[in-house]
């Protein structure tokens, strides 16, 4: 039996695992095996630069998840690299099921992050990371996409939020709508088309990544002429939205409309007793990786005091 269960293995999955492991809980964690097709460690495993997160100047992305997996082990924190199939949380203890194995545990915590939706055009493999990014508050502001006009595919406030933080940094931003207009709301709508740095190009959809080792251009298709053009552009940014990894709780955890995890407001706790929820899981606003360590702090501590009352 153990006394806390941490699944999921970012920022804030890490963090839980060390504020717990420090509290003497003994944390078990599933950190994932290709979990949402994404490496242990989360959506930070897929970019280089970080320069956004405290105490870094300048570190790879996978640097800093692996230097954060090694504190939580010297703290005490095991370690199973399984991905989490299902979880059984209709009685105490609650039972995890992972690598034909089944654990029970007082407490659990949900820190399976979300995924950003990707449009799998031909080069984007080739490029992903090399002027491709899902989150242009993440990777905006580094060197390679100053001073040049960079692409947005997405017609929702994301989408317009997103054109508009690249402003301060691009010479110009073009953003792709598929439709005749945008779903964004209307006072995003109006920032867009007052922006005279931003472009809007509706009826438009992507079809092909341009560039070797770079990206130096978008093959664009007019969905109403079906004409096809290239734009020269030294940055794409998608802001189509994200998954959050909750299928394997079949619906036992409340969530919201878009998949995300209900917590109560101020705490990580869901709808369930003893069950906390930390990280992109259950953040559709911030989605940073300092946002999730600050939640995975909280649902250690949650947690902690949830099996001191009990």
């Amino acid at each position: 039996m153990e006394q806390l269960i941490i699944i999921g293995s970012g920022p804030a999955g890490h963090t839980a695992a060390i504020y717990a492991a420090r509290a003497n809980l003994k944390p078990l964690m599933f950190e994932g095996l290709l979990a949402g097709g994404v490496a242990a460690g989360g959506q930070l495993t897929t970019t280089t630069d970080v320069e956004n997160y405290p105490g870094f100047e300048h570190i790879q992305g996978p640097e800093l998840m692996e230097r954060m997996r090694r504190q939580s082990v010297h703290c005490g924190t095991r370690i199973v690299t399984e991905t989490v199939d299902k979880v059984d949380l209709s009685k105490q203890p609650y039972k995890v099921f992972a690598g034909g194995k089944e654990f029970q545990t007082k407490t659990l915590i949900i820190a399976t992050g979300a995924t950003a939706k990707r449009m799998n055009l031909p080069g984007e493999e080739r490029l992903w990371q090399k002027g491709i990014s899902a989150c242009a508050v993440c990777d905006g502001a580094l060197p390679f996409f100053r001073n040049k006009v960079l692409a947005v595919i997405g017609g929702g406030d994301s989408a317009a939020e997103e054109s508009t933080f690249l402003t301060k940094f691009a010479s110009k931003v073009v953003l792709l709508v598929r439709r005749g207009e945008m779903r964004a709301s209307k006072v995003m709508q109006e920032r867009v088309r007052h922006h005279p740095k931003i472009e809007t190009q509706f009826y438009t959809v992507a079809i092909e990544v341009l560039g070797e080792d770079k990206v130096t251009g978008l093959k664009i298709q007019n969905t109403k002429t079906g004409a096809q053009s290239t734009l020269d552009i030294g940055g794409l940014f998608y802001a189509i939205g994200h998954v959050p990894n909750t299928e394997f709780l079949a619906g036992q955890v409340e969530v919201d409309t878009n998949g995300y995890i209900k917590t109560q407001p101020g705490t990580t706790k869901t709808s369930v007793p003893g069950v906390f929820a930390a990280g992109d899981v259950q953040d559709k606003v911030y989605r940073q990786a300092v946002t999730s360590a600050g939640t995975g702090c909280m649902a250690a501590l949650d947690a902690e005091r949830y099996l001191s009352e009990k």
